[in-house]
């Protein structure tokens, strides 16, 4: 006869740490009763979109506001202020008037004192593609939350809240005869041409009236389909990204974009630059563009009714890039940056110049004084004025950098 006895032992329980985003549903009227507050510069915590005005660099920390940086000298910028914006994703700049998204809404400040910003208009629902009830007003955000469980499952999204859209989602500063336009990077879901801001979503161009600066009017929303990225404007033209191509617009009527094409390519996160040739489109895979491929693509836009691809060359994991004369600067990721001459299309990757493996890279802007470099672990510049060697100029280190 046996005799099964239980086993003692002790319990052991361990407790996990983690960060990770908890969704919250909020009224827009609430909201919009709150005042838009000024604060003193703060550090960077979870960068975003990039924009240059002048001497002033901007910095959207995603879903909070906007940075601004006095970077008349690129080797020592000076945080000056911190626009308090809820929901902010992006951002773009007409003459001494800041347009910024604010969930469903637009607001415009002038920032001709960067040390007296005033809030001028706020032009409501325009982006109702955010509303979760659109009856009751109600929208659906994600909080950055610390949790402490016993239970290694995470649930929600982790990582920095945001980041996602800033690694998705202006392009060389352009100008009317009348208005001066900022300059931003290839990752923008907003950009100004011609009198008019232009802004993207997931489906659709949405088109504002910016003649009158301080007042922008909501003229019309296109769609586009599903899987809308980004927008680059190149002379009369607007060039969007998607997942699953590049469309071209004929805006030499600003308040009608017309469809000239869709350059089709196989599913794959699209940001795109341009030149009076080609159009330099990188794909990459990822979590939101599972069935992608990582690579630099290289389109002929001689005729923009007839986009063709020139050539394809293997990358490693590209997200956003810059045009400067016949020099390409390729944010690789977490992998680094790379440099190219490309005056010879079909010979790109005999043309490599450097590979910073250190500078972990998701867009670029090249301005004049210097190249712009944003990644999750800051914003670096480099002076490119010898294009093949980056020189180090300066770093805004985030609190808490990424580990990968």
């Amino acid at each position: 006869m046996f005799l099964t006895l239980p086993s003692c032992q002790d319990e052991v329980k361990s407790s996990y740490t983690y960060r990770t985003m908890i969704p919250v549903f909020l009224e827009m009227s609430t909201l919009r009763e709150a005042d838009i507050i000024i604060e003193p510069g703060r550090q960077l915590d979870n960068p975003g979109k990039i924009y240059l005005y002048g001497d002033y660099l901007f910095i959207n920390e995603p879903q909070k506001g906007i940075h601004i940086l006095d970077n008349s000298n690129p080797a020592s910028p000076i945080n000056l202020n911190f626009i308090n914006i809820p929901g902010n994703v992006d951002l773009a700049i007409n003459s001494n008037i800041l347009y910024a998204d604010s969930y469903v809404d637009l607001l415009a400040f002038d920032i001709s004192n960067v040390n007296d910003i005033k809030m001028v208009k706020r032009v409501e629902n325009v982006f109702e593609h955010m509303f979760t009830d659109m009856a009751r007003n109600t929208i659906m955000t994600f909080k950055d939350t610390v949790i402490t469980s016993e239970s290694e499952i995470m649930w929600g999204w982790t990582g920095r809240p945001g980041m996602w859209m800033a690694l998705e989602s202006a392009a060389p500063g352009r100008s009317s005869d009348s208005q001066s336009y900022g300059q931003g990077g290839s990752m923008a879901r907003f950009t100004l041409m011609s009198g008019h801001l232009y802004a993207v979503d997931e489906y659709s161009l949405r088109v504002f009236d910016v003649w009158q600066e301080d007042d922008p009017k909501h003229l019309k929303n296109i769609n586009l389909g599903w899987g809308i990225e980004t927008i680059f404007p190149f002379q009369d033209k607007l060039f969007i990204g998607s997942n699953t191509g590049m469309h071209i617009y004929d805006a030499s009527v600003p308040s009608e974009p017309k469809v000239m094409s869709v350059y089709e390519h196989i599913t794959a996160c699209d940001p795109v630059v341009v030149n009076e040739e080609h159009a330099f489109v990188t794909l990459r895979s990822g979590m939101f563009c599972r069935l992608g491929v990582d690579e630099l693509q290289v389109v002929d836009i001689k005729n923009p009714y007839a986009p063709k691809l020139v050539k394809a060359y293997p990358m490693l994991n590209p997200h956003g890039l810059a045009l400067a004369g016949d020099f390409l600067y390729l944010a690789e990721g977490k992998h680094g940056l790379k440099s190219f001459n490309v005056a010879d299309v079909f010979n790109i990757d005999k043309n490599q110049l450097e590979f910073l493996k250190s500078m972990k890279s998701v867009d670029i802007i090249p301005g004049p004084k210097s190249l712009i470099v944003i990644g999750p672990d800051g914003v670096c510049q480099f002076d490119y004025s010898t294009p093949s060697v980056l020189q180090p100029l300066s770093c805004i280190q985030v609190k808490n950098p990424v580990v990968v």
